[in-house]
């Protein structure tokens, strides 16, 4: 096999694949909780991830099959519905918005969660809307730093005045926001670019929860590889998230970044007071061209 590709598998085993056949989901005594892909791969090309190596093209799958799956779980007793996409947002017209209007038209009711983190440049005012109609709880924005040559370095995947933007539209769709989080990665190699704890302060003050990635180095991916630096990259033990991140900063700094994490969280600034706009935040719209594709 070579990379997703599974046409060598089906030739070893003599079997033609089945493309209406449904997953096994049915095999499950019991199936309160289901996954679904809209899509793999993912268009951005961040300096920390993998997903480009495993899936080199964004490739869209079917409405009709994913609409079929996701009644197909339900019928099974599923609640709960996670999403692994990479880049469950991108080309919202002709995925996540159809897919999301199609599940409200046909009145399935589940639970959506995205424990991948969500592009926050994608959330317009209908996106939001239609997150918080469909079952969206807990909305997981991938966000990293606010340090806009950090975030400008790392592949532009989104900036700070796009995560303000996509706050206020979740809010103001009836998002509850103690169901709003950041993502931001701790123990980057370079970290002191970063700006770690005023990305979290940021975060807060938009009224947010935050959640601490710890860094990943992985082979192959630039970011990874600076961590030669440090580490044998070689040796698999050290691409653990926990072990590299605590190496890189030191266990003292880490439990301090993770108390900061918690104490914030608990002391959310109320969002309607918070009067920093866009400006507050570094570039404006010109300064991100992508911004303007949302």
């Amino acid at each position: 096999m070579e990379g997703t590709e599974l046409a060598p598998l089906w030739r070893f085993l003599k079997l033609e694949p089945d493309d209406d056949e449904m997953p096994l989901w049915d095999l499950y005594p019991t199936l309160h909780t289901g996954v679904l892909k809209l899509a793999d791969g993912c268009p951005f090309r961040c300096t920390y991830c993998s997903v480009p190596q495993v899936y080199p093209q964004f490739h869209a799958r079917p409405l009709a099959r994913s609409i079929a799956e996701l009644e197909f779980s339900t019928r099974l007793g599923v609640e709960h519905v996670a999403f692994y996409d990479d880049a469950l947002l991108y080309r919202p017209e002709l995925i996540i918005k159809p897919f999301l209007k199609e599940t409200l038209r046909r009145n399935i009711r589940v639970k959506f969660h995205t424990p991948n983190a969500l592009n926050a440049r994608f959330i317009d005012r209908e996106m939001a809307e239609l997150l918080v109609r469909a079952g969206f709880k807990k909305i997981y924005l991938g966000f990293e730093s606010s340090a806009y040559s950090w975030q400008k370095k790392t592949g532009g995947k989104v900036y700070s005045n796009e995560l303000e933007r996509a706050v206020v539209n979740l809010l103001a769709a009836g998002c509850d926001r103690r169901g709003v989080h950041a993502y931001l990665i701790v123990g980057h190699p370079n970290s002191e670019e970063q700006s770690i704890e005023e990305s979290m302060h940021l975060a807060q003050a938009l009224g947010i929860r935050i959640m601490l990635s710890e860094f990943s180095p992985i082979p192959g991916t630039p970011d990874g590889e600076q961590c030669r630096r440090w580490i044998d990259l070689d040796e698999p033990l050290w691409h653990n998230k926990t072990a590299f991140t605590i190496h890189r900063l030191g266990s003292a700094e880490v439990e301090r970044l993770k108390r900061l994490a918690v104490e914030l969280n608990a002391h959310l600034v109320d969002p309607g007071n918070f009067r920093g706009g866009a400006e507050h935040f570094g570039p404006k719209n010109e300064a991100s061209p992508a911004y303007k594709a949302v």
